[in-house]
């Protein structure tokens, strides 16, 4: 039995490319605005499972979302390049989380979940070298405003926990949530 990859990330494809898993990709739109005081975990696995009831599939449903936490404040997508860089301002020097949501939906429309949290430590960064990667484009489609896989992992000194929950998807959990579905 197959999956329906409800996330238009191409991270997200790539990571479960690596392991031999392509499943069709039907994105699902939903709102992704935080809700006043929701609390990041909440509001990666809300969006998750929003992501996972809206997507017109008929069969099973992977979904995820992922969410940058400094200090239990959701670091979304910059919106444009000032945003970005006073968020990566923000996140320089500092100890943040990256937790993603992963969500099964299975044919009965039930849904079996799980999140994960990652520790990332960002060295300190001048002006310029924000400037720099901002201006490179890189930061605009990604939570926090950096990519570990790309030119953002030069601004991480360290990480504690899974790499691939950073890039978007903790490979590791999401086959075993997988198994768990039936799906691997």
């Amino acid at each position: 039995m197959s999956f329906t990859l409800a996330s238009a990330s191409p991270r997200r494809r790539q990571l479960l490319a690596h392991v031999g898993l392509e499943p069709p990709v039907v994105p699902s739109h939903v709102d992704e605005t935080p809700r006043p005081g929701e609390p990041p975990v909440a509001y990666a696995l809300r969006v998750a499972e929003d992501k996972a009831r809206a997507c017109p599939a008929a069969g099973p449903v992977l979904a995820a979302d992922t969410v940058v936490d400094l200090d239990d404040t959701i670091c979304g997508k910059a919106a444009d390049e000032a945003e970005a860089r006073a968020m990566l301002a923000r996140l320089s020097g500092q100890t943040h989380l990256v937790h993603t949501a992963v969500v099964l939906r299975d044919v009965a429309g039930d849904t079996r979940s799980l999140v994960v949290s990652t520790r990332v430590r960002f060295r300190s960064l001048t002006e310029a070298e924000i400037a720099r990667y901002v201006a490179g484009g890189e930061p605009m489609d990604k939570a926090g405003a950096y990519g570990i896989q790309g030119e953002g992992g030069a601004l991480v000194a360290w990480v504690e926990g899974s790499y691939t929950n950073v890039v978007g998807l903790p490979l590791e959990e999401t086959l075993e949530l997988l198994a768990q579905g039936g799906l691997r």
